[in-house]
C-alpha cells in the first residue's frame, strides 16, 4: 500500500480486493457485450435488403428497450420476414421472447440463429449466452455450461463469469476468500 497510511487502502488496493471479492463484477458494472443487441452479423455483405432489415431490427430494439416486447416480437418478425437468413433478427426476436415469457419459443428462434451463423461470431455468443441461461433457468446445466464454453471462446466475458459461478469449487474459495478478507478489515485476525 504505496503512499498510503497505515490501515488506509490505497485506490488500487481497494480496486484489487473488491476484484477478489466479487470477481465476476467486470470493471464497468458489464459483462460485455452478449446484453446489447445486435443487428449486425459478421462478414455480411450490405445489400438494400439487408440495410432495411438492420434499420427494422433497430426499430425492435428501440421498441423492446421501450419495454412494449410483443410490439418488439411483430418488429421482429417483420425483419426475419425481410431477410430470413440473417441470424441476427432471430437472436434479437428470442430476446423479446425470452423476455415475454416465452422460453420455448425464444430456444427455437436461438437454435435458428446458431445455424444461420454456423455457431460463429458475435451473434453467436449472444445466442450462445442467451440460450445457457435458458438452460441454467430450466436447470439444464450440462447443456447450459456446454453453450457458457462456446461463447467463452467466442471471448464472451459473461460465459465466462458463468462457468465460474456454475463451478462449485471456485465458489467456495471465493467464499473463504471473501470471509477471511472481511475479518481483516474488521480487524478480527491476528
Amino acid at each position: 500500500m504505496k503512499n498510503s497510511p497505515k490501515g488506509m487502502a490505497s485506490k488500487n488496493d481497494l480496486a484489487i480486493l473488491n476484484a477478489i471479492f466479487d470477481p465476476l463484477q467486470a470493471q464497468d458494472g458489464r459483462f460485455g457485450d452478449e446484453d446489447v443487441p445486435s443487428v449486425d452479423d459478421d462478414n455480411e455483405i450490405e445489400t438494400d435488403i439487408i440495410r432495411e432489415a438492420k434499420r427494422i431490427e433497430v426499430e425492435g430494439v428501440k421498441t423492446a428497450e421501450q419495454g412494449q416486447l410483443q410490439d418488439a416480437i411483430n418488429i421482429f418478425t417483420k425483419a426475419i420476414d425481410t431477410a430470413p437468413n440473417r441470424p441476427s433478427g432471430y437472436n434479437n426476436r428470442a430476446q423479446a421472447l425470452r423476455l415475454f415469457g416465452k422460453e420455448a419459443d425464444a430456444l427455437v428462434d436461438l437454435n435458428n440463429a446458431l445455424n444461420l451463423c454456423q455457431k460463429k461470431g458475435k451473434v453467436a455468443r449472444q445466442a450462445l449466452c442467451q440460450r445457457g441461461m435458458i438452460y441454467r433457468k430450466d436447470g439444464k446445466d450440462e447443456e447450459a455450461k456446454k453453450d457458457f464454453e462456446d461463447a467463452a471462446a467466442l471471448g464472451s466475458e459473461f460465459a465466462k463469469s458463468q462457468l465460474v459461478e456454475m463451478n462449485p469449487y471456485a465458489a467456495l474459495c471465493n467464499k473463504m476468500l471473501h470471509d477471511v478478507f472481511s475479518k481483516l478489515q474488521r480487524g478480527e485476525c491476528d
